[in-house]
Order: C-alpha cells, then structure tokens, then sequence
C-alpha cells in the first residue's frame, strides 16, 4: 500500500484534500432525534473597521451555517427556520435559503423584528432518512449566512438566542449551546402526529389579500412555460396600473411573453454575462428581458386580441385589479412567459420558482403589499383548452402570498418613520351644526417644513361648508375668517393643514329614520374609474335602506358597501373652474336612508348616525376626533329641519 500510494503522489494528496473538506463541514450529531434536527454554527469572524473602543459596539464580519436535517418519518415540505439574532446581525448573503419576508441584502435583522425567516430554496422539501437511505443530500438542506455583527471580542461566541421550526406542526424545545454550536430537534405535536392538525408544509392552497400563482404549464431541457396569476382576495383592496417584480435565483431570463411586458427591454446583461457565453446561438436581440430582477406591467386593452402578446384570459386591463366584491371577472390578472434556464438546472425536471415577489399600485390610494417567498402547492388544474370535459393539470405551482400592511394611521403625531399616512380623509358635517369638522391635523401627512409653520398636534379647526371646495392651502385663511366669524377660539400655532376627500352630512332625523349625504371629492389630477367605498356603521348599519345615487349593499361586519351607478363610474379629476381664481376638485354625491325601525334606541345626534371607518379604492382614511354637536338653541323639530334643508341645499351646489 505505501509502495501505491508513493507512486501516485497526487491521490495522497487529493485524499487529504477530501478529509479536510470533511472535517471543515458541520456535522450535527442527531443522535436521539427523530424529528428536525436544526443546528447554528458560528464558523469565524474578523474584525472590521472602523475600529472603535467600545467593545460591544465593534464591528466583525461573521461567517456562519445553518443546517435542517430531517431524522423523521415524514418529509418536511417548504420548510422554514427562524433564528433570533441579538448582536445586532446585518446579513450580507444567503445561500442555500432565501428570506421569508423578501427582504433585499444587506438585511438588518434588528430592525426587521424578533426573529429572521429563513425559506428552503432551492431545497425547499426535505425527505426521509426511510425514503432516501439516509442520503444527506436529499434530507439535509445548509444554508450558510455572512454578514456583519457588533460584539465583544475572542473567546466570546455571538450566537443567535433562538433556534426553531416555523412550523406549528412541529414543538421545538429551546435550543442547546454545545461547543459553540446551537441545536435543537423539533419533533411532531401530540395533535399533528394524531392527524388532528395540519402541517404549514402541506401543499395546501394558500389563502391572502393577494395571492400570486405561479404554475409551469411547459417543461423542456432548457426552457419552461410559466403562467402567473394575480388573484385579488381582499374585500376592499384594489390595484390600478400594478406592477409586478421578483428575483432569479439561478441566472434565468425572460425569452417572451404574452399578456404583460417588461417595463424595460434589453439583453444586455445577458449578452455579455454568463448567458451569452452558454447560449452562443441565441439571437439576444429578440429576447425581452435579462434583468435579475425583471419589473413587468400589463398590457392596455387595446392589446388584448393582439397575436403576437395578448389572447391571455384576465389581461390587458392597463393593471386594474379590483376586489371580488366589486366584479370577480375583474379580480385577477395573468400572464405567460417563457423562461430560459441555466446549467446545472438543464432537465426538465429542474424548474425552480423566483423568489422575492413585490407588488406596488400606480395609484396613491393602493394599498402596499408585503409578500411572503412562493410555496409548493398541488398543481393548478384549467379547463381543457379544446372545450373537452377534461381537465389539464400544471406541471409544477407554488404561490407566494401577499398582504396588505397596516398603518400606525391612528397616531396624532407627525414625522413617525413606522407610519404610513392614509391617502383620504374624512370630514364630518350636520344639518344642526353650521361647521365642518375636518379630519385630525396631519392626517395625511404633513410637509417637513410643519413644525416650523404649523402646529402638528394641536386639534383642526372648523371650518365653513364652502372650503371644502378650496384648495388645502386656501383652508388656513378661511378657518380664521370662519372662526373670527363665529367667535372661535383660535390657537397659536394653528394646526397644520388637512385633506377633506369625503364629506359625511347628517342631513335628516326624524322619528322614523333620518338620512345622511355622502360627497366624494377628487384633488387628483387623474379621473378615477370603477370607484368604491365602504362605510362601517356600529350602530346604525341594520336600519339601512338604500342609496339614491349610488349602487350600496350591506355586505355585513357593519359594512355598507358603495359603489357607481352607471353614469357615475367617472369621478372626475380637479379642473379650474370659472369664476374662481384656484382649482375645485371633481365630485359625487348621494344620500342614504336609515330606518329607525329596526334600530330601536339609535341617537343619531350623540354620535350612532357617523361611520366608526371610512375606505375609499380600498385604502382606510382618517377619520375625525369628534362629531358635531348640537346647540341647546337648536333642538327641536322646525329648528332642525329649517336648518337641515338650508344645510343641504348649500352641500348640494357644492
């Protein structure tokens, strides 16, 4: 043996080489675990500049791995690890995983929360020992982290303070530190492993305000046809002109498409990059788009019977998306491409979804989207193309799901950086009240220059009905001119100005029922098509009637939901009128009727006849701090109806 191995010096070296390799690989002893073992291994840091004298505030670059290995009896589907980071971790790169949230690099795992998610990509499913005889290739999935950390120096070990399953099929007690190296083994929940409970990596459907599915129709060695789907879930959320994004992870580009675009065209990172090297014979100047991470737009109308990129079913709308309970032919969007792969992924089978979805609104009224990494699902089923009674099946489907984020709205101070201002507001008016009450000062936001000019917390002023008509910056001088009028006190610094995009009047209250006025104003310099609000009524909602203007239903939740009546669909964009010297904006309205039948009990003045929430296309607006009150001079019926009738003549020439 000695004699061989001399005569062949290069395998002696290449077997030290592979020892070594073996010996600098993480090697999680699962001895005892019989479910997930997850392990987190600091592999080394270096110090970093700047250098500073605080120990715990010195900057090192770190190099770690993470590893999930399944030592079970069921394959774990689309797994999901969560690690809590406590040294204030900026992650650089990711490989072998990617982040849950889609955040970009560098991540700053502080900022973003409690615990950092980490997806399986591109080994999102992991099998048994029992189906794979024990490879490790197929039932452990590594994901190896660097990034930069702020700690205290050698020997001290920055490790994560937890380690777990984002699985609630799966318990995973707190993670043990042995040898600088946390481990934990999660094992199934007496209920998930009775059945009782459903795993979060089944390939079940997935449920959200916006779901985006993404199926494989076709499958070649070095292409594969994709169909995305938008699929708009949320009762009031809507999208106008969306815009559509997500990341390759494997050097893949967009050859064509039918029933959306790229926004912008070009193969030039292609050309010149490792595309362009493996595909000598491809023409690039006919491929669309080689961007890492393509923005695609849909297609207007007129291109929907186009035979080159349209005659996709749900495209070609100009990106308008609306809710389900608007029109459900109108609540999706789709689109084909054609997607070109590279090596090693050169097999048919070999199809890995992008990841890192985003989806944004052209108008100021969406909502923002905050989307989670795609997830096997079983495969989208479609109706036979023939007309046949069969059904054609994908070959392959994950879907991403994507919620609409919450505003900090309710806050009464400006400048907050976690808060997302509302794009309408409300204003509160009554027959027995002559002011409007407008919405909470800055509640859609204030300019930067506010706490220098205005008063960002002190409460808005009244204001007469015809300002609501004028322009924000006209309302400053007119609540003084109203106030002066009126005897009002004034405050020093006067509140900072406000929106007024929708006006509730109580118009009428009787013994019977009463009546309210809903007005729409539109500051935009764009007509808004398809309109819709919604009305959250706590009190009053099941003494509704009807709309006389408007198309309203009560859809339940205390929810009325309002849309346009034909005719109405247009509500029209700010226009200078003549006679004036500043622009109005266009203009709705309607009333609605309230019985008090069903409703006994209802005080419409006290408060139980204005909406609790107000939604306009979808996006929540700001709502007053109070509501008009009524004078003792002004109680009683003849009073009230004279002044109501004045009231709602002078909204309706509004």
């Amino acid at each position: 043996m000695a004699l061989r191995l001399a005569a062949h010096p290069f395998s002696v070296v290449f077997l030290l080489l592979l020892a070594v390799h073996a010996l600098a690989q993480p090697q999680p002893d699962d001895a005892g675990c019989n479910g997930i073992l997850l392990t987190y291994t600091l592999q080394g840091r270096d110090k970093i500049r700047p250098f500073v004298p605080a120990p715990d505030s010195q900057p090192y670059a770190f190099r770690a791995n993470a590893t999930v290995r399944n030592s079970g009896t069921r394959p774990l589907r689309s797994w999901a690890m969560l690690l809590t980071f406590v040294h204030g971790e900026i992650l650089v790169s990711v490989d072998g995983a990617v982040l849950t949230s889609g955040g970009d690099m560098p991540y700053n795992t502080t900022a973003a929360g409690a615990a950092t998610s980490f997806t399986g990509y591109p080994q999102a499913d992991l099998l048994t020992p029992i189906d794979t005889a024990g490879d490790l290739a197929k039932i452990q999935a590594t994901v190896n982290l660097v990034g930069t950390l702020f700690a205290g120096p050698e020997p001290f070990q920055p490790l994560p303070s937890a380690l777990s399953l984002a699985d609630p099929a799966y318990a995973c007690p707190p993670a043990t530190n042995v040898s600088s190296s946390l481990s934990t083994c999660c094992v199934l929940t007496p209920a998930a492993a009775a059945g009782n409970t459903t795993s979060a990596s089944e390939t079940r459907r997935r449920t959200g305000d916006l779901v985006i599915t993404y199926d494989v129709l076709q499958a070649h060695e070095t292409t594969y046809l994709a169909l995305v789907t938008l699929d708009n879930n949320a009762p009031l959320g809507r999208l106008d002109g969306w815009q559509l994004s997500w990341a390759w992870q494997r050097g893949e580009f967009i050859s064509s498409m039918r029933g959306a675009y790229p926004r912008e065209v070009g193969a030039g990172a292609c050309l010149y990059g490792p595309q362009g090297q493996y595909y000598e014979g491809i023409d690039f100047s006919q491929v669309l788009n080689c961007d890492r991470r393509p923005v695609v737009v849909d297609l207007p109308p007129s291109r929907a019977d186009d035979a080159d990129i349209g005659r996709i079913d749900h495209c070609c709308r100009n990106g308008t998306i609306l809710p389900k309970s608007m029109d459900v032919a109108h609540s999706k969007s789709a689109f084909q491409m054609e997607v070109y792969k590279m090596p090693p992924d050169l097999n048919r089978t070999k199809i890995h979804p992008p990841a890192s979805f985003e989806v944004h609104g052209a108008s100021p009224l969406n909502p923002e989207y905050a989307c989670g990494q795609p997830i096997p699902v079983s495969p989208s089923e479609f109706p036979d193309p023939s007309g046949l009674a069969s059904t054609t099946v994908a070959l392959a489907s994950w879907q991403a799901v994507c919620n609409i984020t919450t505003s900090t709205s309710t806050s009464t101070t400006a400048g907050s950086a976690s808060s997302k201002p509302p794009r309408c507001c409300v204003s509160f008016s009554a027959s027995y009240n002559e002011s409007v009450i407008p919405c909470r000062t800055c509640a859609c936001g204030c300019p930067a220059s506010a706490r220098s000019t205005c008063s960002t917390t002190t409460p808005s002023m009244l204001l007469p009905p015809y300002a609501l008509l004028m322009p924000f910056e006209r309302r400053a001088k007119e609540a003084l001119s109203w106030a002066e009028e009126k005897r009002l006190s004034v405050p020093n610094p006067m509140p900072c100005g406000t929106r007024a995009a929708i006006n509730w009047h109580v118009a009428t209250d009787f013994d019977g029922g009463w009546s309210a006025r809903l007005t729409l104003f539109n500051w935009g310099d764009e007509d808004m098509q398809e309109w819709f609000t919604a009305i959250v009524m706590d009190k009053a909602y099941d003494g509704f009637e009807q709309a006389y203007s408007f198309n309203a239903t009560a859809v339940g939740n205390s929810t009325i939901f309002i849309k346009a009546r034909e005719g109405f669909n247009f509500l029209l964009r700010e226009t200078n009128m003549s006679g004036v010297d500043y622009p109005v904006p266009g203009k709705l309205q309607s009333v609605l009727s309230f019985t008090k039948k069903t409703t006994p009990g209802i005080d419409v003045v006290a408060g139980d006849g204005f909406p609790s929430k107000v939604f306009f296309n979808g996006d929540e607006c700001a709502m007053p701090l109070r509501i008009p009150s009524q004078s003792a001079a002004n109680r009683g019926g003849i009073i009230t109806m004279l002044l109501g009738l004045a009231a709602s003549a002078l909204l309706l020439l509004l």
